[in-house]
């Protein structure tokens, strides 16, 4: 599908602004490789102006435009944001999809989402007056005690590829509703839709400076906003490595970070499970967004008394899968989101078979796809726990399989990762489920499902997959500062000194 790509500038304080250094990226279209429009290239200058804007924008009037309103005043900014994203959802749905390569389908439940997540956060925004003044017991009767929850102040937003729009909206809905003030930085690879969010702010009044959008390359201008020393939270959503380097830079400023990394998510599958039922979840678990999910179940963990049967059905629900153009009707995978991306995917595959692993199905181009970041859905057996293949997250749809004979070393192979994001258990037995989540060493368990994720409820990793969470009432807690404020309420001296 072929359509005009909007060209923007950087947003900053409520304008579009040219980047200092008047440099653009290409945007390249994963399914045909042909580049279809640029961005701009932010720098370190730029990152300057959009934190000085986003402070302003903070401090202005004392707070009385945006970080000292009630909830219910943001909550009605948040409210049309919603409103006109959904009012805009086919020309967001069509950017986002050639945009990232995801499949159409998938791209339509993406901004529903966006739209759902503005709404829920405006409820909490909402919610947080009823929370303000919360009084604290205490043991002394001449003391009265209250909480106060304000915003932490300015924070960077750095979000990924895989879903462009919607893990900014995880950042921006909360951020906005604890009454901060931000400054995004999306992944250089798929900015559009972030670019486009812009024009919603300025289209329902956002006051200038309150989001504010910079892409550009990671260390040209994500690094320097998570280091900048008027930033006061860093929340970054990417790869281990480099949100370790997130955090050792916040740390030089003892600077909060919320971190969701990366994954190597496991999927336990018990002898007594429906079969074709399980296969489909297995597959949804790994090869949903073209496999490029943080949270892949991509290591099936599957009981050797029905291993043959439920890979071989497995195998063949796999074959089956519309390998396609995003755009086509029943597409149900789509191109990976870069040319570096397909070499790396590619590169594991083939690592893989040098060790000793036998590729099932798929591992190369679909055949019918001469041009695009295409990989067939692979699944690979005849793995040893030290492969890479095993242990290291490939953000690409490959599924690991490996058998196993009983609850215990099912357990002991799911938790043997250096990753916890998610994990995923299939059984009737529901005892046996309850009992095998809580063993599970991950943020996030599904039970007789895989990768369905709700703005209700809390989101992050353990171990190397991060820590904090996003989403839910837990959300907002993110980017609120909680204030004691204590008040002698007696008449009397405190009488600890002798008067004079």
């Amino acid at each position: 599908m072929s359509m005009p790509i909007p060209s923007r500038q950087l947003f900053i304080d409520g304008e579009w602004r040219e980047p200092i250094k008047k440099n653009r990226i290409p945007i390249i279209n994963p399914s045909n490789e042909e580049i279809i429009g640029d961005i701009p290239a932010g720098s370190s200058e730029d990152i300057e102006v959009a934190v000085a804007a986003a402070r302003r924008a903070l401090k202005r009037n004392k707070g009385r435009e945006w970080a000292a309103t009630s909830g219910a005043h943001r909550a009605r900014y948040l409210r049309a944001i919603a409103a006109k994203v959904t009012e805009r959802k086919d020309h967001f749905v069509k950017l986002e999809t050639i945009d990232s390569g995801k499949p159409f389908d998938e791209a339509v439940l993406d901004i529903d989402d966006v739209a759902t997540c503005f709404e829920y956060f405006a409820g909490q925004a909402e919610a947080m007056d009823a929370k303000q003044k919360a009084p604290v017991t205490l043991p002394m009767e001449r003391f009265k005690s209250h909480v106060l929850r304000q915003p932490i102040g300015v924070v960077g937003l750095i979000t990924p590829w895989n879903y462009p729009l919607l893990m900014a909206t995880w950042k921006i809905a909360p951020a906005l509703a604890a009454g901060c003030t931000a400054v995004l930085k999306p992944s250089e690879l798929a900015s559009i839709t972030c670019l486009e969010f812009g024009e919603v702010c300025n289209e329902v009044g956002l006051p200038p400076g309150v989001l504010n959008i910079v892409t550009g390359l990671g260390p040209d201008a994500g690094a320097p906003l998570a280091a900048h020393p008027d930033v006061d939270k860093v929340a970054f959503t990417g790869s281990s490595a480099t949100g370790s380097k997130v955090m050792a830079s916040a740390a030089q400023l003892v600077k909060p970070v919320t971190l969701e990394l990366g994954g190597k998510s496991p999927i336990i599958v018990f002898e007594d499970v429906d079969v074709d039922q399980v296969v489909e979840w297995t597959m949804f678990g790994c090869f949903w967004t073209n496999g490029q999910i943080c949270s892949a179940t991509s290591r099936l963990l599957v009981h050797e008394s029905i291993a043959a049967e439920f890979i071989d059905r497995l195998v063949k629900w796999t074959k089956n899968i519309k390998i396609s153009d995003p755009f086509e009707e029943g597409c149900r995978l789509g191109p990976v989101i870069s040319k570096g991306q397909y070499d790396k995917i590619m590169k594991f595959i083939s690592t893989a078979k040098s060790e000793g692993a036998t590729i099932l199905c798929g591992g190369s181009r679909p055949e019918h796809l001469k041009k695009g970041y295409f990989i067939e859905p692979t699944i690979i057996s005849d793995i040893s726990t030290s492969m890479q293949i095993w242990r290291e997250e490939v953000f690409g749809p490959v599924l690991c399989v490996k058998t196993f004979s009983s609850e215990d070393e099912a357990l002991e192979l799911a938790n043997d990762t250096e990753y916890g994001l998610a994990s995923a258990v299939f059984s009737k037995d529901l005892e046996r489920c309850e009992r095998v989540s809580k063993l599970l060493e991950s943020g996030a368990v599904w039970v007789n499902c895989s990768q369905p994720c709700f703005v209700h409820a809390p989101w992050g990793g353990i171990k190397r997959s991060g820590f904090g969470r996003e989403l839910g009432e837990w959300g907002i807690e993110n980017y609120l500062n909680i204030k004691q404020v204590t008040s002698d309420i007696s008449n009397e001296p405190w009488g600890w000194y002798k008067s004079p």
